[in-house]
């Protein structure tokens, strides 16, 4: 007689757990949210740099801090180039490029007609 042998096989097969993983999406999203919240600042065009020296235009860095700040929020509504009106000053900005485009005073800005803007952030 030849030898049969008999093996059991489980009705349920075992399922292996997978070891979690660090979760690298928690990390990425820590670094997203950390390069979010970073303060960011405008640039000035070179065209703009000479606006504000040649019409002596002065701005401080907290004014300035403050105008970063409504550029970037309007640009995360969509406005794509806001006029700024400041007390002393009327800035054409590049929301897309965190740029400003050009400056004047604002006696000069009161006799100017704005085009191509889609926003204005008055302060």
């Amino acid at each position: 007689m030849d030898k049969f042998s008999i093996h059991r096989v489980p009705l349920h097969p075992s399922i292996r757990q997978a070891q979690p993983s660090p979760i690298k999406s928690q990390q990425s999203f820590q670094a997203h949210l950390q390069e979010a919240t970073k303060q960011q600042e405008l640039k000035v065009s070179k065209h703009a740099q000479e606006r504000i020296m040649e019409r002596k235009i002065a701005i401080s860095d907290q004014e300035w801090q403050v105008v970063s700040d409504k550029v970037f929020e309007a640009h995360s509504k969509g406005v794509k180039q806001p006029l700024v009106l400041m007390d002393q000053a009327a800035l054409i900005v590049s929301a897309k490029n965190a740029t400003v485009i050009t400056a004047m005073d604002r006696t000069e800005a009161r006799q100017q007609l704005f085009t191509n803007i889609d926003g204005t952030i008055v302060l």
